[in-house]
């Protein structure tokens, strides 16, 4: 009887096991006919088209929950030029509208009508490039039932918070001290002779439009016109009500205050002793309501906004897990090798470092095509965590997307009226100019590609303690921002005086971790260590406990008296366990492989969709 290499998956560990072909067989129901795997063809794209209008609906979700907040926060023109301020003003209404674009075009108003310079506009800009990588980050999280799955993805998502934050470390000082980035961009729009022309076509909107329109459309010039100061725009609604509106000019006659002397051209006249001035007065009539589900609801902006968020994240999660499970039974045997081989494989020597800026113009011309770095990145990360592309081909495809997204930037800059055109330009040619910085900073020598390490320890932590990505996600995009945000406003005494000790700290503790790994004998010995600290202080172990005593366990003393599941052991059903070395026909990144965890408590495994106890340590 043959026997072949399967994958048994716990919330501890993945291990693998010789089993009988005949018995997993049995378990798993048998092979798909290559029918059924046609079919699964159209359901990917299905699924993908649901997974991206979902991604778009939950954009305008936030931007209904927290667009006016956004337009407040950019309403006070004094605290945006503080670079600090500006940088997570940038980070808190990308994260509010869920939208770069959107705080991008709000930005790019307030430099037009003078309230803004540029150089203070740029802090803005890096933080909203910090601010749209949250989403790719969100959608890591709903991988998050599969240990291995999710360390690979929150790893491959959290890669490009690790280069904008790195980024903005370095070039942030820099921009300040000599506006490096600004002067670059104003001196490239003065030696062009630029012309307002049309919005290039957004094929990825042409898409998904007409589908999105139908659920929900937005007002977006509240928000620019609230950032503006305009108050009457606080009353509207960001719901659109009214798409198609025809403007009408009649002439009435007014009586004039004084005796006015009349010509032919002043259209006016004398009644007795009445004065009368022909006046065109132009009006704007709505004609043709909009057609979505909320434009009669009578719901306040915050109620819809919380609707189309819930319904929103169930789509998109439902979406995301039935996506993985289709390219987990799509891709697999033969298949997952090609595919990972023709991604993954670098040119032969010497050319191999070619491979890694090629895979970078790939993910410039996908974000090119469907001009959205967000939905390009969170698509990638689903591959990322079933191990189709490794981290290290992660790493410059992400890099690509973000100068892909630029170059729509500056397309969508040379669509802009003429009043805002040269604004609009220097904002998009600063958002080019932070990225191919930040790429030059990160990625030519391997030794500097930190992001690539950084967003690894991540995923291994994320893979031990899986309330450490929630945990991530409020500090590293709300509280501090927020946290800062609020030092600033008392002055730059003050970010100096808590700002100067922090960075100290943060310094001396990084430069301890590095001497206790590589040259820990230099160290008195009270320092080879983190021991001599409380262990809350240094460890995330009693956090862990305290999270975990209030969550219901997997496999509990209760569950053990189910007649559902069965408990089994390595010797009852003759497994052997294999090497640890994965299986063949499993591609699985070893640079993000988790050690194992040795434990005596019961555990639930997942065979082929039965569910499985071990109560004996593996």
């Amino acid at each position: 009887m043959s026997s072949r290499p399967i994958r048994i998956t716990n919330t501890e560990q993945t291990i693998s096991f010789n089993v009988d072909t005949k018995m997993s067989e049995d378990i798993g129901g048998g092979r798909s006919s290559p029918f059924v795997s046609l079919l699964r063809v159209p359901l990917l794209l299905l699924l993908l088209y649901g997974f991206v209008c979902s991604l778009d609906v939950l954009s305008s979700a936030f931007q209904l929950a927290g667009g006016k907040v956004a337009g407040d926060i950019f309403k006070d023109n004094a605290i945006l030029s503080n670079p600090v301020a500006g940088l997570m003003v940038g980070i808190l209404v990308t994260v509010l509208v869920q939208s770069s674009s959107t705080s991008t075009s709000i930005v790019v108003s307030l430099v037009s009508s003078g309230l803004l310079e540029v150089k203070s506009a740029v802090p803005i800009i890096m933080g909203s490039n910090i601010g749209t990588s949250v989403t790719n980050t969100i959608v890591a999280l709903m991988q998050a039932g599969e240990r291995n799955e999710f360390k690979r993805a929150f790893a491959g998502a959290t890669i490009h918070d690790c280069f904008n934050w790195l980024s903005v470390l370095v070039l942030l000082p820099v921009e300040v001290a000599s506006g490096l980035m600004s002067f670059l961009a104003r001196v490239t729009v003065s030696g062009f002779q630029l012309h307002s022309g049309e919005e290039a076509p957004e094929l990825l909107k042409t898409l998904t439009e007409p589908f999105t329109k139908l659920i929900i459309q937005l007002d977006k010039s509240v928000i620019t016109g609230i950032a503006l100061g305009d108050e009457s725009m606080r009353n509207h609604s960001l719901v659109k009500v009214w798409c198609k509106s025809s403007v009408f000019l009649s002439s009435v006659n007014v009586t004039a205050a004084a005796a006015h002397n009349c010509s032919a051209e002043l259209h006016c006249g004398n009644d007795s002793d009445l004065t009368w001035i022909t006046q065109n007065i132009t009006s704007q009539i709505n004609t043709e309501k909009c057609r979505h589900l909320f434009v009669d609801s009578g719901l306040s902006d915050l109620a819809v906004g919380l609707v189309l968020l819930a319904a929103s994240l169930m789509v998109l999660c439902s979406c995301l897990l039935l996506l993985v499970k289709l390219l987990h039974s799509l891709l697999k045997g033969q298949v997952a090798k090609v595919i990972e081989r023709v991604i993954n494989t670098d040119f032969p020597y010497p050319l191999g470092w070619l491979s890694g800026y090629l895979a970078m113009l790939m993910g410039a011309g996908m974000t090119f095509i469907i001009q959205s770095s967000s939905v390009f990145t969170s698509a990638m990360t689903p591959l990322i965590g079933i191990g189709v592309i490794s981290l290290n081909r992660a790493y410059p495809l992400t890099l690509g997307s973000n100068i892909g997204t630029t170059t729509t930037a500056i397309l969508a800059a040379l669509a802009s009226p003429k009043e805002k055109l040269p604004a609009a330009c220097q904002i998009a040619l600063c958002h080019f100019y932070f990225n191919i910085f930040g790429i030059l900073l990160w990625y030519p020598v391997p030794m500097t590609r930190l992001p690539i390490r950084m967003a690894s320890a991540l995923g291994e932590r994320t893979a031990k303690y899986r309330w450490f990505a929630v945990l991530y996600l409020l500090v590293c995009f709300l509280l501090m921002p927020c946290l800062v945000f609020g030092i600033s406003l008392a002055g730059w005494q003050a970010m100096v005086a808590v700002g100067t000790p922090f960075s100290a700290l943060i310094v001396f503790i990084l430069l301890i971790n590095l001497m206790q790994a590589r040259n820990p004998t230099r160290l008195p010995k009270t320092l080879r260590s983190w021991d001599f600290l409380p262990q809350w202080m240094h460890s995330l172990k009693p956090l862990d406990k305290l999270i975990t005593r209030t969550t219901a366990l997997c496999c509990s003393p209760a569950r053990m008296n189910d007649p559902d599941v069965v408990v089994v052991t390595p010797d009852a059903i003759n497994i052997k366990p294999e090497s640890k070395k994965p299986a063949a026909q499993w591609y699985d990144n070893p640079g993000l492989s988790l050690p194992e965890e040795i434990s005596s408590e019961p555990r639930v495994f997942r065979l082929r969709g039965l569910e499985r106890c071990n109560s004996t340590p593996l």
